[in-house]
């Protein structure tokens, strides 16, 4: 069955929600290779009480476990958030491919919006492309952080 990459952006956000429903940032992700996904990551952040435990970081390592490499130079990797510094030193690191990402992140986002890693001279550079269902996936953040900020008020 052949998947598109509206496909790989909706499991990505198949696993943002199961990041939501865990109470962490809902940012999904998933590798492919071939056309397929070799590997899901969500963020878990709480859940392991490690910053660097990024839906990124994640489906980075389970696909390196799955192709016993740390060169992906044949993957692609789709994310519901732009990905961070750190998150784009993993995909750099990994020689990803490509990198599509569904919202921009103004305050962290490494691939154009804050900064851009990928345009760095002498290293790795991945192709990418953002605002894939940008709306669906802005939205499953925007409405995570409503509700911590009315959980807040009715708190205070």
């Amino acid at each position: 069955m052949f998947m598109d990459r509206y496909d790989f952006m909706r499991e990505a956000l198949s696993l943002a929600e199961i990041a939501y429903q865990n109470k962490e940032i809902p940012v999904g992700c998933v590798v492919t290779k071939n056309g397929k996904i070799i590997s899901r990551g969500y963020n878990r952040t709480i859940e392991k009480n490690n910053v660097i435990c990024h839906a990124e970081i994640e489906a980075i390592q389970d696909a390196c476990k799955t192709l016993a490499s740390t060169n992906l130079s044949d993957c692609e990797l789709y994310v519901t958030l732009e990905p961070c510094p750190m998150c784009a030193g993993a995909i750099i690191n990994a020689k990803i491919s490509k990198v599509v990402f569904g919202a921009f992140d103004l305050n962290y986002g490494a691939c154009g919006s804050a900064t851009n890693l990928f345009s760095l001279s002498k290293i790795h550079r991945p192709e990418c492309y953002g605002g894939i269902m940008e709306d669906a996936c802005s939205k499953i953040l925007s409405d995570f952080f409503r509700e911590i900020r009315d959980k807040n008020q009715t708190e205070s």
